[in-house]
């Protein structure tokens, strides 16, 4: 008789688990609510082709490599690339806010509502470093989103993104949270939030929505082996973003603090040699001459524990405080050095602008021989350019493809130098890749962003 009644109340029991705990969420409101504040973003950017490129069609037509290996040449040609993302109203007026990757480079951007109005949109300013976008359209009373607080985000709370996956307007996908602060790899300026969210091509610049209907973040990108989403998502804290979105519609440009450092994490080898009781803080491999960080008195080896008393836990830390920090201040930085703790006092500089180069309407494409068997088109740099990169010589490139891609080349980079000859000129520069009796690799100085890298390219014809 017993054994018969505990049988009963073990099939029985699953029964008085209360629904409370099993009911799913329900995000029919949410999306209904926030989804007209959601617009679809098109771009049209034209790329001018080297020689030799496809008689026709596009550069996905499947006959491209046919026509490359057994065509005729064919003479320079452009072509209309179009690319599709998602943004959201911040405010009434037409202010949207989006990722740069969505229309940097583009020629024309069309905003698309979800009543399908359309509207022609301009870049009011543009931050690489964050991926962070501001465009206005000519538009009033148009439905705006409401911002919330990142900050009060747990790991596992249920969160919406709202966007246009491949084209798909005012698609909702929902999933959790599942890390905050992360750090991915040369992109230590934003403490991304992670979610598994599905999140595919169109869906970048859209909004990440908390389950109050407010914005907390902007999807921004995934990580992929395959190229689709594969349950990693990263979004842009709404905090950062907006920060970033205030001085771009004031100033159209991000101030940031910087001291001049490289550094490297703390691993728990090196805390050891280094007497510190665990690994934290960020490493100093070495000082710029000149720089904050070298008039505060900052050593090679010193552990960077606190800036601007605030804790540096790991080193990916440091790069946000202290572009956070605004330039011009005097902050206190606690360094670790020879078993001891060393108060200083640091006066914050200025990264460098990195606000994208605008491409001039008429500008002379670069041509010849050797840049077309490279990939290479480039163009001559205005005076404004020169000046705006602090530069006097180079030439922009515009699209590189074949060998220059796989160089790592990219469009955008400024060719400053050939094996250490400055380039003034496309024709130069085609002179200076030109084969010859050259060597089989040659090195390019190219500037990207603030800083500038060597770039080995093999040369054609060797």
């Amino acid at each position: 008789m017993l054994r018969k009644l505990f049988l009963a109340v073990l099939f029985l029991s699953p029964m008085t688990v209360p629904a409370q705990g099993r009911d799913l969420p329900n995000f029919a409101d949410l999306a209904e609510k926030q989804a007209p504040a959601v617009v679809n973003i098109s771009t049209t950017q034209t790329v001018h082709a080297q020689a030799g490129g496809p008689p026709g069609g596009s550069e996905d037509d499947p006959f491209n490599d046919f026509f490359r290996r057994f065509g005729p040449p064919q003479p320079p040609r452009d072509y209309e690339t179009r690319s599709l993302g998602s943004g959201f109203v911040l405010s009434a007026d037409g202010y949207i806010l989006t990722n740069s990757h969505v229309v940097e480079a583009a020629d024309d951007i069309t905003v698309r509502l979800t009543d399908k109005r359309e509207y022609k949109a301009k870049v009011i300013g543009s931050d690489r470093r964050t991926d962070v976008a501001v465009l206005k359209i000519d538009a009033t009373g148009l439905p705006v989103v409401t911002v919330g607080d990142p900050n009060k985000l747990r790991v596992g709370e249920w969160v919406v993104a709202i966007g246009s996956p491949f084209g798909f307007e005012s698609s909702v996908t929902a999933g959790i949270v599942s890390a905050k602060g992360r750090s991915l790899p040369q992109e230590n300026f934003v403490p991304f939030i992670q979610t598994d969210v599905a999140i595919n091509p169109g869906n970048s610049g859209g909004p990440l929505f908390n389950m109050n209907g407010e914005v907390v973040g902007i999807n921004s990108m995934i990580f992929s082996r395959t190229g689709g989403f594969m349950g990693l998502s990263f979004a842009i804290p709404i905090d950062v973003a907006i920060d970033v979105a205030k001085q771009l519609q004031t100033t159209g440009r991000v101030s940031r603090g910087r001291i001049g450092v490289v550094i490297q994490e703390v691993t728990k080898e090196l805390a050891e040699s280094f007497g510190l009781s665990k690994p934290t803080g960020a490493l100093v491999n070495s000082v710029e001459k000149g720089g904050a960080a070298d008039k505060a008195g900052i050593q090679p080896s010193d552990v960077i524990l606190k800036f601007d008393n605030k804790d540096v836990p790991t080193s990916n830390e440091l790069p946000r405080i202290v572009a956070g920090t605004k330039p011009g201040s005097k902050v206190s930085v606690q360094v670790w050095r020879k078993g001891e703790k060393k108060d200083l006092q640091i006066v914050v500089g200025e990264t460098a602008d990195e606000r994208a180069v605008k491409r001039p309407q008429q500008s002379k494409k670069g041509s010849g021989e050797a840049l077309a068997k490279l990939g290479l088109t480039t163009s001559e740099l205005t005076a404004d350019q020169k000046k705006e990169l602090n530069i006097a010589t180079g030439v922009m490139v515009e699209n590189a493809d074949g060998a220059a891609a796989k160089a790592g080349i990219r469009r955008g980079d400024v060719i400053l130098a050939v094996n250490n000859q400055e380039v003034k000129s496309s024709e130069e520069l085609n002179r200076l890749l030109s084969p010859g009796d050259r060597p089989r690799t040659v090195a390019l100085l190219v500037k990207r962003g603030d800083g500038s890298i060597y770039v080995p390219l093999k040369l054609n014809g060797n």
